[in-house]
């Protein structure tokens, strides 16, 4: 005998499985009206359960709700003849919807998928995974999102950066959490299925650019440049330098970086976590030494990984098990694990590492990072690595 709450649960599951193809029209042929029989008892099972029954009845006598309730007949020998609820039907998802208290978030999802592929039919599929985002966005937010879209659609290579375009309440602030969303529904409209540029290539805008800080740890290399020993400009500015540096340090913590003394011939990149290829741009990184250091955990290997395909020659330090272990009581859960289950540019003692990591095999989801290092252990380190290099 399902209760009320037991529909409303049984209901809330069909919906979160089922409301994007709703969404877009897919329900099936013979989804509609849907059936759901409310577990009619034998008299058996009434005579074992008296109470339970009456207390369904009298739910099932007091329900108001979206749907219709159909009622049956029971003759039964010594209950007599009971009027039961029968079938819950519904005849669409509104009144699922409206059923669990998502009446208004399904209206508003399926206006806002409406008015979008009217414009834009081939919005059809992609929209259907951004559900929340047509339930959930106030007016203004929505409006903005829809007026970028158009404007890029009609101006498919402008060249701007996203500041630049004539869009009411865009900002910075308010693009940084959407592009993602905004690259998957231009790459719908314009009929793209590889959907494989970037955001600012998918928008035809100007991206802008990307700034790489360096320090430079060495008196002698900060003379070469007027003095500066602390840097942040674009990859291509830094090109141009020339800068005639014997060793080159690529760790992933600011402050790792910050707390490094002067070095003889040497530099250091603070935290370019996957942005590492930048430094591909360098070509005075060839002449030097290249080292990197990054948290002991599964990204500061991919990023290593990454790294090495653009800088062959490229050491990796202090990421190593002794390292691991040494710091156990130092070590914090790595949120999620990178997807790789091999990084074919690993030399063998840094695989051995990635694999006991994504196998788990000294705790769950274990990760070092670099700043917690012992700086008495890390500075001497790097400085004897220099020495010998």
């Amino acid at each position: 005998m399902k209760l009320p709450e037991d529909v409303r649960q049984l209901l809330a599951r069909r919906f979160q499985s089922k409301h994007r193809s709703w969404l877009a029209g897919e329900s099936g042929e013979n989804q509609w009206p849907l059936k759901i029989a409310l577990g009619v008892p034998t008299e058996q099972a009434a005579l074992r359960q008296v109470e339970g029954v009456r207390v369904w009845v009298s739910a099932w006598q007091h329900w108001h709700g979206p749907g219709a309730l159909s009622w049956c007949e029971r003759r039964w020998k010594t209950l007599g003849v009971q009027r039961v609820p029968d079938t819950l039907i519904l005849n669409g998802p509104d009144e699922v919807a409206q059923w669990i208290g998502e009446g208004t978030r399904w209206k508003q999802a399926q206006s806002r998928y409406q008015t979008l592929i009217a414009r834009w039919p081939l919005l059809a599929r992609p929209l259907r995974k951004y559900f929340d985002v047509l339930a959930d966005y106030g007016d203004a937010d929505f409006r903005r999102m829809a007026d970028m879209l158009a404007w890029i659609a009609s101006h498919p290579n402008s060249g701007l950066y996203p500041r630049q375009l004539p869009v009411s309440g865009l900002d910075s602030k308010w693009l940084d959490g959407r592009t993602g969303l905004l690259k998957d529904l231009m790459a719908a409209i314009q009929g793209d299925a590889a959907n494989d540029l970037d955001f600012y290539e998918r928008c035809g805008l100007k991206a802008p650019p990307l700034l790489v800080r360096m320090r430079i740890l060495d008196q002698g290399l900060r003379t070469w440049i007027g003095g500066m020993g602390d840097i942040t400009a674009p990859v291509e500015d830094l090109a141009r330098i020339h800068l005639p540096a014997s060793h080159v340090f690529i760790v992933e913590n600011l402050q790792t970086g910050l707390a490094m003394s002067d070095m003889p011939g040497a530099v250091v990149f603070m935290r370019l976590g996957y942005n590492v290829n930048v430094l591909a741009g360098l070509p005075w990184l060839t002449h030097a030494q290249c080292i990197y250091w990054g948290d002991l955990d599964t990204h500061g290997f991919a990023i290593l990984h990454r790294a090495r395909s653009y800088l062959p020659g490229l050491r990796s330090v202090l990421m190593d098990e002794d390292t691991l272990l040494r710091h156990k009581a130092l070590w914090v859960d790595e949120k999620e694990q990178h997807a790789a289950a091999e990084l074919t540019l690993l030399n063998e003692t840094e695989r051995e590492v990635y694999q006991g990591l994504k196998q788990q095999r000294w705790g769950q989801n274990v990760r070092l990072e670099q700043e917690r290092i012992a700086w008495d252990t890390a500075w001497p380190t790097l400085q004897r690595l220099v020495g010998t290099l």
